[in-house]
């Protein structure tokens, strides 16, 4: 366990936690092209399957810091990749949320949030592409991630476990009509 892992941890996670407008999801590319392109602590395989890890585990998504921590420098990196992620945005929304809360009925108060909005939206759909180009499932991977956003924009009441079994049968049926 190498000291500058830490210190490159909180370099990492630090800026991206201040800067992940819509949520932590937003900053999944710049995490991935820092992580993977630039510091080459996993490759691009392991950032997909981290990733998929932290989908799949109670919490919140973006627990993958604390599994890339973990990947790169053990439990110390764990709790300092953590810490580094999601204490300073808190710190940030809490002071945010204190100052501006009285002012939240002023024009400049609701410009501000909807001039936000469309930020955090494009955060989002970068990492979804960046996540797309990772996992390399190519037309299929693709096409499911149009068809889900479809569907959740025409249902937005559909439960969650039908999406997995749709995703599912798409892909079982893909791979039986190819072979």
């Amino acid at each position: 366990m190498r000291d500058d892992h830490l210190i490159g941890l909180m370099a990492v996670f630090v800026p991206f936690s201040l800067i992940s407008i819509g949520g932590g999801i937003g900053v999944l590319s710049g995490i991935q092209h820092e992580i993977v392109t630039v510091r080459g602590w996993i490759s691009a395989q392991e950032f997909v399957q981290l990733f998929a890890i932290s989908r799949a585990s109670p919490g919140p998504g973006t627990m993958i810091a604390t599994l890339i921590g973990w990947k790169i420098s053990g439990w110390l990196g764990a709790a300092v990749a953590t810490l580094a992620f999601f204490l300073p945005s808190s710190l940030l929304c809490y002071t945010v949320f204190r100052l501006s809360n009285a002012h939240r009925e002023k024009a400049w108060h609701r410009a501000f949030r909807q001039g936000l909005a469309p930020v955090g939206t494009g955060l989002v759909i970068s990492s979804v592409i960046a996540i797309l180009q990772l996992s390399d499932g190519g037309v299929l991977t693709i096409a499911i991630a149009i068809l889900s956003a479809v569907v959740v924009v025409v249902l937005p009441r559909l439960p969650v476990p039908l999406f997995l079994l749709g995703g599912a049968g798409l892909t079982m049926a893909y791979h039986i009509a190819t072979t």
